[in-house]
């Protein structure tokens, strides 16, 4: 097993997508720190793992505070002796739309998922460094922070700030042999259950079965299992050249996605004045040139349409 004597936290893996990524490492060796809010989702996860043959302990905190990241760190040293991974997965959901998204549930999102991840990966990096670890640090994105999604100002805003800081981490940790990479799911999660458009493909995974193909294939859509591999070979010495990149994983697809490039460049002698713009503007800005945004889901077959209510028909 390629993780063999490595220790790794997983923030929010009590259950659900963080529950997989740690099971996953610890399959292939990793003794893990479960971290989650409540000591009883916890408890459970770790007697999941060990049941499984691993080796599991807790950390109950919630994500956020530097505090938090210290007890995490400190958990993983005096338990099993040392750190070499952190994948950090907590997060929390309060969707709205603009105006009705208040500022807690703006700076409740932000604070677990981006400050969450900052403080994680400091108090993580920081560890590395003094013992010279080249260690594996492993971020948790969404499409929503690389497209958009409405309802969630909040939660685009933490998750594109996630890949933002990857790309200046990867830079600050290069010269100790540290990667960072962030991995971007697309999978079943309790969020996903409620949309009508994966009805189908949830109502599969839940009966044991495979998901169709049109979601593991069209739509690399799948479930949590499908991202841990990917989590877990980050985590190995086999990606020491690997960091600063955001890669998708769902169903049977994989994604590199592309950092921000310019998608056009133009000049204009003297620079673009209010006047140049507007004389210019028909050639400048046209659909093949202004990007588009949000998610955009392929049709649904026929028969992966979910089932209508009664009062409906």
């Amino acid at each position: 097993m390629s993780l063999n004597g490595k220790v790794a936290i997983v923030t929010g893996s009590g259950q659900g997508l963080g529950l997989a990524y740690a099971r996953e490492l610890a399959r292939q060796g990793a003794a893990v720190v479960i971290n989650d809010v409540n000591a009883e989702t916890a408890a459970q996860a770790v007697a999941q793992i060990e049941a499984d043959g691993g080796r599991a302990a807790a950390v109950v905190v919630p994500v956020g505070a530097t505090d938090a990241a210290k007890a995490l760190v400190a958990g993983a040293v005096d338990t099993f002796g040392r750190l070499d991974i952190l994948v950090t997965n907590a997060g929390i959901l309060r969707d709205k739309s603009l105006l009705k998204m208040t500022d807690e549930d703006f700076d409740l999102v932000i604070n677990v998922h981006l400050k969450g991840t900052f403080t994680c990966v400091r108090e993580a990096f920081a560890y590395f460094k003094e013992n010279t670890v080249q260690g594996r640090i492993i971020t948790i994105g969404s499409p929503t922070g690389q497209r958009g999604n409405f309802g969630q100002t909040n939660y685009a805003a933490a998750k594109a700030g996630i890949v933002g800081m990857v790309r200046t981490w990867a830079l600050e940790m290069k010269k100790a042999g540290v990667t960072v990479n962030s991995v971007i799911p697309v999978a079943a999660t309790a969020m996903t259950k409620t949309v009508p458009y994966f009805q189908k493909a949830v109502e599969a995974d839940e009966r044991g079965e495979a998901m169709p193909s049109f979601f593991r294939h069209d739509l690399g859509f799948g479930t949590a299992d499908d991202v841990a591999g990917l989590v877990a070979f980050l985590a190995s010495d086999e990606a020491a050249t690997i960091t600063g990149q955001a890669i998708g994983a769902g169903g049977d697809r994989l994604q590199v996605w592309t950092h921000p490039e310019a998608a056009t460049t133009e000049y204009h002698e003297g620079g673009w004045s209010y006047e140049a713009l507007q004389e210019n503007a028909g050639q400048l800005f046209t659909p093949e040139t202004l990007q588009s945004y949000g998610e955009e889901f392929l049709p649904l077959p026929e028969d992966l349409k979910p089932a209508q209510p009664a009062e409906a028909r």
